[in-house]
This record gives structure tokens, C-alpha cells and sequence, in this order.
């Protein structure tokens, strides 16, 4: 093994620029046959550990890498003081284990519950292609392989205790042939049908959510600019949820007396915690960023000042994320039939475009991608912020901002129907034209960040 060569190389590599999308660096990492630690290595864990049982791998692993921690162990019969971790990793190993679900059953006991569980296993279809290179000496020789299929492993993974977020499929030359290998595997493997022919099927999977005991506090961001007719409603109708609920109003340059009237609402309603902010930059998303910048709850809802969202169904939105449904509740207005003029029909063909191009980009269903009502726990915008430079800073709207670091994250993401009113005061703030090339060029910045890395 310290001399060997192969065609393997050039895949092991494809392999470690995958795992350091999904794992992002400074976190607690566990690697599951961690062989002489390469990738776990390569993830710039905060703290990382490694489990092989072979006892001169292990040697040899702590050897290349003394920074890391490699424990001699059975997956089969894992007794660890060291976590639980933020992400556990299991590469090219399930075909090898002689009980899956065993092994999984013991991961399990070494999570959060925010916890990644990311597996790479390989395709039944490349069976003969990896048993010839290994008679050739190619590839290394292996033990009799399991050789399960997605569905296999996603029902492994529910049987102990796991829900699967998402199934894709990687590396479709396993050569480093230069501009062959990255044609073939940062583009057409992920695209029909060429996916059907990847070597190795990639799975992201978090623990079974349970409720916690505690009630979080939820601060609902009002982005509010010439929404002065609306403000009442919104303290009338708002619901209190968990512990308490706050206001966060951010009013952006008005025309009308906005501002005035928040003011005014406030002392009129003691019962919610408010808070009043003026906007110095631009755009929703600037202006979401600060009112998420200045609450004070676990829980962050955004809710448009249009009421064409009633904020009754901020309820539902609650239970949902409480209850460990999802981790980012994303509001769906194409599914119930709509009030006449909620929206015009350009719109609501440009919304079932986007819907179904981000659907296939970031891998997870989201039917609409920009209403403007959605829900996530604060410590995942924290980090969604912390990883904001991945796709840059040019969102207006903030949604795909949102949507792009909660896919990131490996994040659950939910699809909630609300009906959509029409509005009965103000106009729209959008500009179908102007905003939907901005929106389209989004699209091919997404595909080449997420889809197509």
C-alpha cells in the first residue's frame, strides 16, 4: 500500500474534492474505515478521528497525519469517548460490512441532531469494469462486495433511525484523463442519462428528529417598504408561537408613513417584544440580513409586509421546523388555486421555471423558490452567513441566498402550501423583467457552484 499505484488516484482525489463541499472545515469529524486518513485529513476537521480496523493501517495513519486521532476499532462494535461529531463518514466501506444496519445503528448513538451522515458506495453496474482492473492489478482486490442499490441503503438507513436527504450519483471516469475526467464528472454524470453509468452513488442522511422539551422564542423579520395599510393586520393576525414571539420590523426608504405607523402599532401592542429598524442599504435581502441581525429568537420566520402570505399560517411553519419535519421550511404558493391578480401570469410561469431548475440543481424538491415566507432555526443561518461568500453577495430578494446555503449545509428542506391573497394595499415591489434576468443568471451561477463542482 505505501508503494502501490493504480488507476484509483485520479477517483480517490474526484472523491476528496466531493467530501470537502459537504463537510465544511473546523467541524468534529468521524471517518468510519478511515484507511491511512487521506480524506478525513483533507476536511481540516476541528477535531478528527479516525476508525480502521486494521492495526497497521491505524499505524500508518497516525504516522502520516499525527494531527488526527485513529482508533483501532470494528464499525460492527464502536465504543467512542469522543462524541458526538457533526459529520460521520463512511467511504467505499458499506459494501465491504458484513451487517449495514449494525453499523449504522452504531453511528447513530455518536450524533447530534444536526448531524451529517455522508456515504459513497459503489454501483453494482461497475462490478465487472473493477473486477477485471483488479486481476490486471489496476485496482486494489476486494473483499466480496454487497453491492446494495439506493434503495438498499435508504432503507438501511431508515431501519436505524436516519432520514436520507439526498441520493446523486458521482464520477463517471475514474481516469485523470485531463479535460475528459472533468467533462465527464463535474458535468455529464449529472445529467440524464448519463448518471445511470456513475461508479459510485453518494447518500446525505441526519438522524430521526426528536422534540425538544424547551419552547424557543421566534422572531418573525418584517422587510417593510411603503406597507403602511398593512401594519395593523400583521400585529393583529400574527400569531404568538413557542415561548413568545417578536417583531422585527426593518422599514426600507418609504414614500408613505411606514415607519410612522410601526410606531404607532408597537404601543398599541405591549404583547409582542418589537423592535424598529431603519434600512441604510437596499433591496429585501439587505434588509432581512439586518432584522436577523437584531432578533433575539431560535427561531427565524420571514414574512412579507404585503399580507398576500396570511400570517396565521406561521403556525404551521412553526410545527413544522419544532416538531423536526425539516430544517428550513420554504413556502409553496403554487399549489392551491390563487385569488385573482395575486399574480400575473409572466410571473407565475417564470416561478415554475425557477422551481423545477433549482429543483434539479440543488437535488432536493423546491417547488418556489421566491415566496417570501420562510423558516429556519438561527444557529443554521449562522452558519448559512458564515459560508455566504460561496455564492456571492448578489441576491436582492435574499430567498436563493437562503435556499443555496441551506442546500450547503445538507439541510432538510420542506415544502409548506399557503394560499396566496391578492393584495389590498400598495403595489409589488417587483420588477418581473429586470429581476427575472437577474433570477436566470442566478440559475447558471447555482448550477456551477452546487450541480456541476
Amino acid at each position: 500500500m505505501d508503494s502501490w499505484a493504480g488507476w484509483g488516484r485520479a477517483y480517490h482525489e474526484r472523491l476528496i474534492q466531493i467530501y470537502r463541499f459537504w463537510a465544511a472545515p473546523r467541524q468534529r469529524v468521524l471517518e468510519i474505515g478511515c484507511g491511512h486518513g487521506h480524506l478525513l485529513a483533507s476536511l481540516r476537521p476541528s477535531l478528527g478521528v479516525g476508525v480502521d480496523f486494521s492495526p497497521e493501517m491505524v499505524k500508518r495513519a497516525r504516522a502520516l497525519h499525527p494531527e488526527l486521532e485513529f482508533i483501532e476499532a470494528d464499525g460492527h462494535d464502536l465504543h467512542l469517548p469522543l462524541g458526538p461529531f457533526d459529520v460521520i463518514i463512511l467511504s467505499d466501506l458499506i459494501d465491504d460490512l458484513w451487517d449495514v444496519q449494525r453499523v449504522f445503528e452504531q453511528i447513530k448513538r455518536l450524533c447530534h441532531v444536526r448531524t451529517r451522515v455522508i456515504i459513497n458506495a459503489y454501483s453494482r453496474l461497475w462490478e465487472l469494469p473493477l473486477a477485471a482492473a483488479a486481476k490486471l492489478g489496476a485496482a486494489k482486490p476486494r473483499l466480496t462486495q454487497n453491492w446494495l442499490t439506493c434503495d438498499d441503503v435508504t432503507h438501511l438507513l431508515n431501519l436505524s433511525g436516519f432520514e436520507v436527504i439526498r441520493v446523486w450519483q458521482e464520477v463517471l471516469w475514474p481516469l485523470g484523463t485531463p479535460f475528459v475526467a472533468a467533462l465527464c464528472n463535474k458535468i455529464l454524470v449529472k445529467s440524464w442519462p448519463f448518471k445511470f453509468l456513475a461508479m459510485t452513488n453518494f447518500f446525505l442522511a441526519r438522524p430521526c428528529q426528536e422534540i425538544t422539551r424547551k419552547r424557543p422564542m421566534v422572531s418573525v423579520i418584517v422587510a417593510a417598504r411603503n406597507e403602511a395599510g398593512n401594519i395593523a393586520q400583521i400585529f393583529g393576525r400574527t400569531p404568538q408561537m413557542g415561548a413568545g414571539t417578536e417583531l422585527v420590523f426593518v422599514e426600507g426608504h418609504s414614500r408613505d408613513d411606514t415607519y410612522g405607523v410601526i410606531e404607532k402599532e408597537m404601543a398599541l401592542h405591549p404583547e409582542f417584544r418589537s423592535r424598529l429598524l431603519r434600512q441604510q442599504g437596499t433591496g429585501k435581502g439587505d434588509a432581512v440580513r439586518l432584522g436577523i441581525a437584531h432578533a433575539g429568537g431560535d427561531i427565524v420566520m420571514i414574512l412579507d409586509a404585503d399580507m398576500t402570505v396570511p400570517p396565521e399560517a406561521l403556525q404551521r411553519f412553526y410545527d413544522a421546523l419544532y416538531e423536526g419535519r425539516g430544517e428550513f421550511i420554504n413556502g409553496v404558493r403554487l399549489v392551491y388555486p390563487m385569488e385573482d391578480e395575486a399574480m400575473r401570469f409572466f410571473n407565475f410561469m417564470g416561478n415554475k421555471f425557477f422551481s423545477v431548475a433549482f429543483s434539479w440543481i440543488l437535488g432536493q424538491p423546491v417547488k418556489d423558490t421566491l415566496c417570501g415566507t420562510k423558516v429556519f432555526w438561527r444557529r443554521d443561518y449562522e452558519l448559512i452567513a458564515a459560508n455566504r461568500t460561496t455564492f456571492g453577495d448578489f441576491d436582492p430578494f435574499g430567498d436563493y441566498d437562503l435556499i443555496f446555503g441551506a442546500a450547503k449545509l445538507g439541510l432538510k428542506i420542506v415544502d409548506l402550501p399557503v394560499r396566496y391573497r391578492a393584495r389590498t394595499y400598495g403595489s409589488t415591489n417587483i420588477r418581473r423583467w429586470k429581476h427575472g434576468w437577474l433570477l436566470l443568471r442566478m440559475v447558471f451561477f447555482a448550477a456551477r457552484r452546487i450541480k456541476f463542482t
